[in-house]
């Protein structure tokens, strides 16, 4: 008989009200029934998480796009501010901007030091890394056409030296040279050759003779608050 009034009782609650209700199963364990309130608000719940989870990645993609944006404008900016630089370098070549150090001259991404001094080939790569620099290699024909404007001769090149005279060869094919010096050369005796600038030719000769040096070395970004502060050349 208190089984039927139990179920009678449960049976008349009002089920939207009910609060975790405790039933024995088969095997004598206590199982937990979660409301329909609970399941409401569960359910809520899950709304509102997902709604934020879609806010966040929203934010996100927001950001990343005006990360993308900033950096763009920055690359931008960048590229006007090397370009003006440029044009006050042509005007005066030790212009604050430049982006080389004083007496090295600014192409493109490097800066070249020319001295009048002669030296073996050894000495001249020494002094170059002093200065963080390599003695000359000409890689592209931007660089060619501007060594070209120099009228060198007798300078030195960073081209590797060898146990084989060479005879001269035009300056040209240096771009497509595969002998660049990649590697340290200690004790260069008379017969070891090393190439260098001859006008519009390279030639070989002893590395133990005397040449000319010109270094490169890579430039630093031209920096914007300079051009800011200096006089906007006339067109």
């Amino acid at each position: 008989m208190s089984e039927e009034v139990t179920y009678a009782d449960l049976k008349f609650q009002d089920s939207s009200k009910t609060e975790n209700i405790q039933e024995f199963n088969k095997f004598g364990r206590k199982v937990y029934i979660t409301s329909k309130t609970d399941m409401e608000k569960l359910k809520k719940l899950q709304n509102f998480k997902e709604e934020l989870q879609r806010n966040v990645s929203l934010q996100l993609m927001h950001n990343m796009n005006s990360s993308e944006k900033i950096r763009n404008l920055s690359i931008t900016l960048q590229e006007i501010a090397t370009k003006l630089c440029h044009e006050l370098y042509i005007k005066k070549s030790e212009h604050k901007c430049k982006p080389c150090p004083k007496r090295w001259m600014w192409h493109e991404d490097s800066c070249y030091l020319q001295l009048t001094q002669w030296e073996t080939w050894q000495k001249s790569d020494e002094i170059c890394s002093n200065y963080n620099a390599s003695l000359l290699k000409i890689k592209n024909k931007s660089v060619l056409n501007f060594i070209k404007l120099r009228n060198l001769y007798h300078y030195w090149l960073g081209l590797s030296p060898s146990k084989d005279h060479t005879s001269y060869k035009k300056l040209d094919e240096t771009i497509i040279s595969s002998d660049w010096f990649t590697r340290n050369t200690n004790d260069l005796n008379d017969w070891i050759y090393c190439g260098y600038i001859h006008d519009q030719y390279v030639s070989y000769t002893e590395c133990t003779d005397r040449k000319n040096i010109i270094c490169e070395k890579l430039a630093n970004s031209v920096k914007i608050e300079s051009i800011l502060m200096s006089e906007v050349p006339e067109e």
